[in-house]
């Protein structure tokens, strides 16, 4: 069984096929079937678990199982004890309500690489960072909801799932993982 940690650069396709001229995994990760467990969008970066094993796949990727996901988020805006407060209770939105998550304001990080390519600045509009946890993963869940409280997504990175994360990885980079303590079986 294979098991691996992969750092998902910014514009890549969280898969092993695309079209033509579109970034995939298999740029990065030259090892026979393994998959992806669970997705990240192309314009979200970090950590992707991949993994031959079926009912670890499973186990990661589905709700059931309510397995953390963290998530470091550079939005435009300033944070507040208020939007923190929506974050925290869960947002409705036409289609679900999410379920409670953690959400606090955290120091810029300082183990995240510059993007490529950067991220939009405005001069007169400051950027913040949140960390935010979440047991489920709808469709652009993260930045639908932290632009719900008036906090639009610059940049996603996925950090952390169950007890892996990204560590030292540079994007690009992947090494094989052991079972992380904690982690549901």
């Amino acid at each position: 069984m294979s098991t691996l940690l992969l750092n998902k650069p910014y514009g890549v396709l969280c898969q092993f096929t695309g079209e033509p001229g579109q970034r995939t995994l298999k740029e990065f990760v030259p090892v026979a079937d393994v998959y992806p467990a669970g997705r990240l969008d192309t314009d979200s970066e970090g950590l992707v678990v991949l993994t031959d094993d079926g009912a670890l796949q499973a186990r990661l990727s589905h709700p059931r199982y309510k397995l953390p996901k963290t998530y470091w988020v550079q939005v435009e805006g300033l944070v507040d004890p208020v939007a923190l407060d929506r974050l925290s209770r869960g947002i409705t939105f036409s289609d679900f309500t999410t379920q409670p998550a953690q959400a606090r304001e955290i120091e810029p990080p300082a183990l995240l690489w510059p993007r490529d390519p950067p991220i939009r600045v405005r001069k007169l509009i400051p950027t913040s960072w949140i960390e935010i946890a979440l047991t489920e993963g709808k469709n652009r869940q993260v930045r639908r909801m932290t632009a719900a409280v008036g906090l639009p997504a610059l940049r996603l990175v996925r950090w952390r799932i169950g007890d892996w994360q990204l560590g030292t990885l540079a994007p690009g980079e992947w090494r094989e993982a052991g079972t992380p303590t904690g982690h549901p079986g």
